[in-house]
């Protein structure tokens, strides 16, 4: 190590900090543009810098205030991209006590007051800088009244002050204060070069570690350079000598990744001891539960990932054996099971976290994966259900069930009742004369769907309702309705329809309840077809299988011959707009 004992131990995330733009990882973009912004002279009054945590904001607005006060190593440069590291107002800056460049917290001082003394003392030139910079870290943490106070300063600063902002939660900051910034979204660190980046400070730090234990930091760190710098910190200490990947394996309380593999092949095979003792050895040696079902998860994504787009397979951060086997494994496994994994997985993550021990809620999502993961499609059970004798239609033909081939019609699941559609017995029937004297405004309604028709026309939808699911028709004539109530027809369904007739016909009806001796409801004969290819459809050999095999399964449409041959016919069918031609002669 570099550090004297006298000096202290610096951390690495401290002691590795850029210093230029040079020093910065990963954010091209925005350096080019500083770069094209200084050359050019066209320094905005304002920046805000956005990002993730540990991508470099506080240490990019740092860079920034340097730039702008830098003076040479000579005393006589001007506002640089590159600042020079060593005049005074360099030195100053970096070491925190420039009295020129003032850095705010705004998580500690959020109020309107702590604004005020910044927009006072923005009128007063720079003690000894070219600029007076005011950083203002986590900006998104002020109050509404204090963005309010910072406006107008902000919009129309002193030519001799500059601001920039840092924030992680840019959608925090209001548009008045965004429109009035120059934004850079300072982008999480690509894996290639966040590994290149640790091994040029391991390499200085003489620490030796594993190209596959970098990886893993790589990974954990999530695209943040500090997490990475604090985790190689952490990990040098930890290997003390040459540290290896399953140092910072256990380091991180992850699994091994190898094994995670084996668990997730046994648990495709549908091996639930296989898997239930793998698991078992992986907590034994330390493993989190919730840590297992996470790389469980992150493996089913990255497989999924590679069977789409196999050239997500060449990821810097997977050893070349995890390579291997993640592509065979991409290969062997159907998209359909992967999406099953992934769900079902989600649902295990939250059983974990709630259960009142991790690792026994870990064990059954393990047993219920190794259930599920071995069950056949719904198309290769269709598939040999369809190869299962089927026993011969009965004697009213067969009904298509969608998708599942032809149902036999099974005798007289098709039945239907065969009074007409007025609810009413078949003419000679005892009920149905007609009063000779009956009255001629009486007249007009002839049968029960006239009286239907008029309570729609008069738009009483509650009486509509209870008359097509509450009454059972036992005899009509126009004056008399007598009716059998259903069990939850309101109880003064009679009184209300002979009211309402009364009043809409000028004429007074006789509606009377009867015990027994009612037909059918218009609400059942309305349903009595499709309930009839329902009953019929859940009889079918074949749809009984599938419900047994999937018991929450339900049967959504059916659709029959005839409505198929249409829809085929309507498909075949092409449409052709009839065009006008304004010219076109008649």
């Amino acid at each position: 190590m570099s550090d004297t004992p006298t000096q202290g131990y610096q951390v690495l995330a401290r002691k590795y900090r850029p210093e230029t733009f040079a020093d910065l990882v990963g954010q091209e973009a925005m350096v080019r543009t500083l770069r094209n912004a200084f050359e050019a002279n066209r320094i905005a009054q304002a920046f805000i810098m956005t990002g993730i945590r540990g991508t470099g904001k506080t240490t990019t607005a740092r860079i920034i205030a340097k730039g702008m006060n830098c003076i040479g190593p000579d005393g006589n440069g001007g506002p640089t991209i590159e600042p020079c590291g060593v005049c005074e107002h360099c030195r100053a800056i970096m070491e925190g006590r420039h009295v020129d460049v003032m850095e705010m917290d705004a998580a500690s001082r959020t109020g309107v007051n702590d604004i005020r003394e910044i927009i006072e003392s923005v009128h007063y030139r720079a003690a000894s800088a070219r600029y007076k910079i005011y950083i203002i870290d986590e900006v998104h943490m002020l109050s509404t009244s204090a963005f309010n106070a910072l406006l107008k300063t902000l919009e129309e600063p002193p030519a001799h002050v500059k601001f920039i902002f840092a924030t992680t939660e840019i959608r925090k900051v209001p548009v008045t204060v965004l429109s009035r910034c120059q934004r850079f979204d300072l982008r999480r660190i690509e894996p290639e070069v966040m590994i290149g980046m640790l091994r040029r400070i391991a390499t200085a730090e003489e620490a030796k570690i594993s190209d596959d234990a970098l990886a893993l930091i790589t990974r954990a760190a999530e695209g943040s350079a500090r997490d990475a710098t604090s985790l190689l910190d952490q990990a040098i200490s930890h290997g003390a000598g040459e540290t290896s990947a399953d140092q910072v394996r256990a380091m991180l309380g992850l699994a091994d990744r190898g094994r995670v593999l084996d668990l997730y092949d046994l648990i495709m095979k549908g091996d639930a001891g296989g898997a239930l003792a793998e698991i078992g050895g992986q907590y034994a040696d330390g493993a989190d539960p919730m840590a297992v079902l996470r790389d469980l998860a992150e493996v089913t994504h990255w497989i999924s990932v590679v069977k789409i787009t196999p050239e997500a397979v060449d990821d810097p951060t997977v050893s070349p054996d995890e390579r291997a086997r993640g592509q065979a494994m991409a290969e062997a496994l159907p998209m359909r099971v992967m999406t099953r994994m992934w769900q079902m997985l989600l649902k295990a993550l939250d059983e974990v976290a709630s259960a009142p021990n991790a690792m026994m809620a870990a064990e059954m999502a393990i047993i219920r994966l190794t259930h599920v993961a071995d069950l056949p499609s719904p198309e290769e059970l269709v598939r040999k259900l369809q190869d299962m004798p089927v026993p011969p239609a009965g004697p009213g033909g067969g009904m298509p069930v969608q998708g599942m081939g032809t149902a036999p019609a099974g005798g007289g699941a098709m039945a239907y009742s065969s009074t007409p559609a007025g609810g009413m017995p078949p003419q000679g029937g005892p009920r149905m004369a007609l009063a000779v004297d009956a009255d001629q405004a009486l007249a007009r309604y002839p049968s029960f769907e006239h009286v239907v028709e008029l309570i729609r026309h008069h738009r009483d939808m509650q009486l509509l309702v209870n008359v097509e699911t509450g009454l059972r028709l036992a005899a009509y004539q126009p004056g008399r309705i007598e009716f059998e109530p259903t069990a939850n027809a309101p109880r003064d369904l009679a009184q209300r329809l002979g009211s309402a007739l009364q009043r809409w016909t000028g004429n007074r009806w006789a509606v009377t309840v009867v015990n027994e001796g009612g037909g059918e409801t218009i609400d059942e004969k309305r349903n009595a077809k499709e309930n009839a290819l329902r009953a019929e459809a859940e009889a079918h050999p074949m749809v009984q299988a599938v419900l047994t095999a999937f018991p929450k399964a339900k049967i959504t449409k059916i659709r029959t011959q005839e409505e198929l041959a249409a829809k085929a016919q309507a498909d075949a069918l092409q449409e052709v707009e009839d065009e006008w031609d304004p010219f076109e002669e008649e």
